[in-house]
C-alpha cells in the first residue's frame, strides 16, 4: 500500500491511510533501522499495517525498507 506522509515529528512519521478516512497511520522512529532518515512531508510511502488502536483511531505502520526481513 502506498500512503502520503502527513506530519513528521521527532518519533516518527503519520501517514494517510489507504481505504479509511478517519485513521491515521504511525510510522515510529523506533522501527526505523539505524542510519536512515524519516520520510519527507508529502512523500509517497510503502507499508503494512501491524497493529490499530481502536481508542485513538491509530493504525502502527512497518515501512517497507525499514523492514530489513522484507
Amino acid at each position: 500500500m502506498v500512503r502520503e506522509v502527513i506530519d513528521r515529528q521527532r518519533f516518527g512519521v503519520f501517514v494517510r491511510t489507504d481505504g479509511v478516512s478517519n485513521a491515521v497511520g504511525l510510522a515510529e522512529i523506533g522501527s526505523m533501522p539505524h542510519g536512515l532518515e524519516l520520510p519527507a512531508m508529502g512523500a509517497e510511502v510503502a507499508g503494512r499495517a501491524i497493529r490499530h488502536a481502536d481508542h485513538n483511531c491509530q493504525v502502527k505502520i512497518k515501512l517497507v525498507g525499514w523492514d530489513r526481513s522484507a
